[in-house]
């Protein structure tokens, strides 16, 4: 396995730990989720198709005003 294969975990365990704090997410936490799947400066289809599913869990009244104003800049951006 490809040091690359296993980054979709990561982003996943790392969305466990910020819904399950308080079961909404920051920019911080957003920006730590966004960081693990950038690592190597690229969005492949396995953490596109995990950050769509942790975005779906995402209402524009849960979060800040930035926060939804970031996911809408990532999700354009990468196509997600």
């Amino acid at each position: 396995m490809r040091a690359t294969d296993s980054k979709w975990i990561e982003i996943t365990y790392g969305a466990i730990g910020v819904f399950a704090d308080d079961g909404t997410m920051d920019l911080g936490e957003l920006n730590f989720l966004l960081g693990l799947a950038l690592k190597d400066g690229v969005i492949d289809d396995d953490e596109k198709r995990v950050l769509r599913s942790i975005f779906s869990k995402v209402t524009q009244g849960q979060v800040s005003p930035a926060v939804w104003a970031r996911i809408k800049e990532v999700r354009e951006k990468h196509e997600i």
